[in-house]
């Protein structure tokens, strides 16, 4: 039923993993940036290698080698699996999630409420979801949703079993196709600006069948359909047991209102976006809040914070420095101070205080809030992206190979990783008076 849905924040894999995970296939990994790679290591050369006059010709033979040995055989130095083996390779830049300075922002539930589904039951989910999105009519998705989030909405959809499928934004149409994956049978109403009929002139795209399509020139704006005609029209006599999916980069304290007062329980949202980062408000922004562990910022530039966040913008494209943090008047919130809206077109500021009301609202509603762990570690998945300091722990750590290759993972385009913004499930409710 609806009422099932996850456990904690923190994931941890339980299947069993004995095999060597660290031998003998370090030829079929892809190989991290080599000027990254190196330039970590030349440093740590540094620390036993003080280079007299006489051993200078040493010294830099030894360097060459390492540099060498790291163009070929790159994995055997970064998928080490235990914490300190990590550190001892990114030095403050590690891998794990558990960083002090930027924790991970967790929504409030009312009543403490979580999913039911456990890491195990994601990675049942992993090895069955592989071959299926290896399917996909669409290969190329760029601006799209990538692997993680296609698998985070499959397996949400397979296991609510909702008796009719919402979402709000479109694209090609690869969204429409992972429902349809999930729920063969049950109808799905797409709406969208530009009917994905469309892109099929310049490529692949997904016209689904047992759909109504809200599109082109009979879009209709999520907030403004009669919800309770189109629920009539579709013969759905429990509106509780809908599955709404928002990727169209709107301010998801908007929809989530809008929800609300439709009667809708079961929402996903696709961009679920840090604070400072991203072309809307989300829920991740909307509850990172200084009473939340994990949660405020400091704008000031000599702090820990600031100095951790500029040594790991080198190693994660996505990663917000304090100055992409912070905008006029040390105003963190959002970004720098604004609440985005409407892929970044309509925008206005709000005050801290206005902030921390949205956080209280949104806290009132939720009767569950889940995010969507990465589906494997960046040494595993060579993702560059997202920041994993900013993120739940993943569903494969870093470190198990052989997990990671077993489940199919290792067949997939390192670039299908690339595109993980904290997808987020919640179960929303009218607060009690």
């Amino acid at each position: 039923m609806l009422d099932r849905a996850l456990s904690s924040r923190r994931v941890t894999s339980h299947l069993d993993d004995s095999d060597s995970d660290a031998s003998a296939d370090d030829s079929k990994t892809k190989k991290q940036n080599l000027s990254l790679l190196a330039s970590n290591y030349l440093s740590r050369l540094s620390h036993f290698c003080f280079c007299p006059t006489a051993s200078l010709f040493l010294c830099l033979l030894l360097a060459i080698v390492l540099i060498t040995s790291l163009a070929f055989h790159s994995r055997s130095f970064v998928c080490v699996s235990d914490h300190g083996s990590r550190v001892g390779f990114f030095g403050l830049d590690g891998l794990d999630s558990d960083f002090v300075s930027l924790g991970v922002p967790w929504c409030r539930s009312k009543h403490g409420k979580t999913v039911q589904w456990t890491s195990k039951d994601l990675l049942k989910g992993l090895e069955e979801f592989v071959p299926i999105y290896e399917t996909r009519p669409i290969k190329n998705n760029m601006y799209g949703m990538g692997f993680d989030h296609s698998f985070g909405l499959w397996f949400i959809a397979k296991w609510l079993k909702p008796v009719l499928m919402i979402e709000s934004g479109v694209f090609k149409g690869h969204s429409t196709w992972v429902l349809r994956q999930a729920m063969p049978d049950t109808p799905i109403i797409s709406l969208s600006p530009r009917h994905p009929g469309k892109y099929l002139k310049k490529g692949p795209a997904y016209v689904a069948g047992k759909c109504t399509y809200f599109a082109g020139k009979d879009f209709v704006d999520f907030g403004n359909v009669d919800w309770k005609s189109v629920m009539k029209k579709h013969g759905i006599a429990d509106i509780s047991r809908v599955l709404i999916f928002f990727d169209d980069h709107q301010n998801e304290l908007k929809r989530v209102k809008q929800a609300l007062n439709a009667g809708f329980r079961h929402l996903v949202f696709e961009d679920n976006y840090d604070t400072g980062s991203g072309d809307h408000y989300s829920l991740r922004q909307i509850c990172d809040q200084s009473y939340i562990r994990g949660g405020g910022h400091s704008c000031f530039r000599d702090s820990d914070e600031a100095r951790v966040r500029s040594k790991r913008k080198l190693f994660w494209e996505k990663a917000v420095d304090i100055d992409e943090l912070c905008g006029p008047n040390e105003a963190w919130w959002g970004v720098r101070g604004w609440m985005r809206d409407n892929f970044n077109h309509s925008n206005k500021p709000i005050s801290y205080a206005e902030h921390f009301q949205n956080s209280r609202f949104i806290e009132s509603t939720l009767d569950v809030y889940w995010e969507l762990p990465p589906v494997a570690g960046p040494s595993l998945t060579h993702q560059t992206r997202y920041d994993p300091a900013r993120a739940t722990s993943p569903i494969v750590e870093d470190g198990r190979y052989g997990l990671f290759q077993r489940l199919g993972l290792g067949r997939l385009e390192a670039s299908v990783f690339n595109g993980y913004t904290q997808m987020v499930y919640i179960e929303i409710s009218e607060r009690k008076s």
